[in-house]
């Protein structure tokens, strides 16, 4: 298997998407912030909190086909008669925290349905998070990123992008795997010696992480 196919693979797996696996998590951490300071300061708050809370209900239930065992990509995004989209609480409630995180979801969404301009627009308007869950959705959000530039081909942009998601959020299972796949996209750019310096950072500061076997084996060969 080339660079080209090994990050190809690894970009579309689910597995190992974060994003997929801690979304609800983060998104309830993010918003729950947002709620408290809104009380604190009680920022329009007749205003903004039944608009918040409207959001973060649309969210939630766009997320249950986002999250399925068998995802439903399509109506994640576009909704049906019985759920919104994630494309619709973005388009509504686009300037609240949780129609940010519609922007991600919607990214994702098109990301795998195949659609990477409609994935670039949606990825492009999302503003980053501030904060420690910040972090890891900031994380995120440069992955994504990092994705579309795979499918488009552009293997040193992708790289660039993956090595910012390492560094949006440190722990031992985005941070490594995001320098993983920095590393594919910098030897199917044909960058070799950056690729072996994104794998002596996973042997060296994550050698506990599920990314650390692969690692070393790409630098012993």
């Amino acid at each position: 298997m080339t660079p080209q196919e090994e990050l190809l693979e690894s970009a579309q797996s689910q597995a190992e998407n974060f994003f997929e696996k801690n979304s609800k998590m983060v998104v309830t951490a993010i918003v729950v912030i947002f709620a408290i300071a809104i009380a604190v300061f009680g920022y329009k708050k007749v205003i903004s909190e039944p608009r918040l809370n409207k959001a973060q209900e649309l969210l939630y239930q766009a997320q249950y086909n986002f999250e399925q065992t068998t995802p439903d990509y399509s109506v994640a995004l576009n909704g049906n008669e019985n759920t919104p989209g994630f494309a619709e609480v973005a388009e509504q409630y686009g300037n609240t925290p949780a129609g940010n995180l519609a922007k991600m979801y919607a990214a994702a969404c098109a990301l795998r349905l195949g659609d990477f301009d409609a994935a670039e627009k949606y990825i492009n308007g999302f503003k980053s998070v501030k904060g420690v869950p910040g972090e890891m959705v900031n994380a995120m959000a440069a992955g994504i990123k990092g994705e579309i530039a795979v499918e488009k081909d552009d293997f040193a942009k992708a790289a660039s992008l993956f090595e910012k998601a390492a560094a949006e959020s440190n722990n031992d299972f985005s941070t490594p795997m995001y320098l993983r796949k920095a590393a594919l996209a910098y030897s199917a750019a044909g960058n070799e010696a950056k690729a072996q310096e994104c794998y002596k950072t996973i042997e060296k500061e994550y050698p506990r992480s599920l990314d650390a076997r692969e690692a070393m084996k790409n630098l012993a060969e």
